[in-house]
Formats: structure tokens, sequence, C-alpha cells
């Protein structure tokens, strides 16, 4: 049994539990916490060590691996979604291991969810190029090569027909304009068809709250690449973030 601490930093809530990372198993309570109001890092740190010290003598010495809506260059957070913009360039990998007292692996959360899904859930075993993309407020993806992380991608930001994909796909989108789930999948089908040209995955994963609905647009879409919907859902950003601290050799980076 290996065991790490993963913990899942949102817009609204903060999550957090003990995993063995050797069968993806929480071996504590799965916590969660509101998000502080106004999202600002000295607010969310203390919240974070917190939690880590709720799981008591468990947690001792254990890595911990953090995830956070940004993209997350050598521990630095350079840009923030649904948080204080005050996240913003700042040395966030930095600023938690003081407060905890520790190293840990500071991670994108689409990235965390992309590693948990190739480690546990929809993608084990699956070699070449699996993307996985989460269908919500806006449109995150996390590119895993044979198994290996490849951090920080925003293919909801490629332009398509003039616009910002998530601009037109995301599942709020949806939401806003009142699409049916054809008229939806008519959007989905051009943005996952730009991804499959582009890319040549050898699978597609599709996580976010609506992937609980698979069954309602994913049959709608014509792709040569299978796609298939998340399956660890709640607990894919613990779970990655659990992985990677405790092999970061799994980012295919230099730096790390």
């Amino acid at each position: 049994m290996t065991l790490a601490i993963g913990i899942d930093i949102g817009g609204t809530g903060i999550k957090g539990a003990v995993v063995d990372v050797s069968t993806g198993e929480l071996v504590s309570e799965r916590v969660k916490v509101a998000t502080p109001e106004g999202g600002r890092p000295d607010d969310i740190v203390a919240a974070v060590v917190e939690m880590v010290d709720g799981f008591g003598d468990t947690a001792d010495g254990l890595p911990v691996g953090v995830c956070f809506p940004a993209i997350v260059i050598d521990g630095k957070t350079m840009s923030a979604a649904n948080v204080s913009k005050k996240w913003i360039g700042l040395e966030a990998e930095k600023l938690f291991e003081k407060s905890l007292k520790r190293d840990i692996v500071f991670v994108n959360d689409a990235d965390a969810a992309g590693v948990a899904e190739v480690r546990f859930g929809a993608a084990a075993g699956k070699r070449g190029l699996v993307i996985l993309t989460t269908l919500g407020t806006g449109i995150g993806s996390a590119f895993l090569y044979n198994g290996t992380l490849i951090p920080n991608t925003e293919l909801g930001h490629i332009e398509i027909d003039g616009h910002d994909a998530e601009s037109r796909a995301s599942y709020a989108v949806k939401e806003r304009k009142q699409l049916d789930w054809e008229e939806w999948a008519k959007r989905l089908q051009k943005y996952y068809s730009t991804l499959e040209f582009l890319f040549s995955p050898t699978l597609f994963v599709v996580g976010g709250g609506v992937s609980k609905s698979y069954e309602d647009f994913l049959p709608l879409l014509k792709l040569q690449t299978p796609i298939v919907p998340a399956v660890l859902r709640n607990n894919a950003g613990i779970l990655g973030a659990a992985v990677l601290a405790a092999d970061p050799s799994d980012f295919a980076t230099g730096s790390r």
C-alpha cells in the first residue's frame, strides 16, 4: 500500500482524502468544505492546511498533491478560474509547501482528472494519446501519452469558426441557450472532429457533471476515435493529485 493525500480545489468547494495510489481506493473519508469566499490565496491555503491536519496521524509525512483551476508552470499559477485574480503569477506551490511544511505537487485540475482516468478509470491500460475533456462552465482538457501527463493543454480555447470552442460547446452554453441534446451534439461534433483531425488520439474521455447523461449525447457523435464517459467523477481530481504526489515522474516535464 502506497499512500498520498489528494486535494482538489474548485471555485465552490475543496475536497480531499488519503488515497492508496496502488489501487485508487480512498483510505479516509472524503472531506469537503466550501471554498472561502473570494477565493484568495491565504484563505484557500489555510483551508487546505486545516483539511490535511484533520486527517490526523494517518497523514503524517505523506506526500500531498493539490489540483487547482489554473495553468500551472513550475508550481506557479498563470491563470485563475472562479477564484481570486491574486493567484495569477503566484508561486503557489511554494506557498502551500511553506504552510504544509512538506514538499507538494501542484497541478491543473483537468490534468489531475486525466491522470486518474488513465490510472484507474475509463482509459486504464490505453496506449497512445488519450485526451480527456471536461464539459462544464468551460471545457477543460488533459493529454496523456502512454500514461504520462503532458500538462497545461487548453483545448477549450482552440479557435473554431472564429470562436473559442468553449464559448460554443461547453455545457454552460447548452444550459444558457436551452439547447436540446441534438442541437448541442452538433456543436460537440465540430469540436471533437477538430481535435481528432489535429491530434489523432486513441481515445476521448468525456468528464464533467454532464457525463452522467452520456447516453443522451455521446451516441449522437460520429467519430473514428472511440469516445467514452469518465467514470471517477467527483473523486478524479483527488485521485490524480495523489498519484502525481506519490510519483511526480508521471509529469512529462524536465523540471519535475
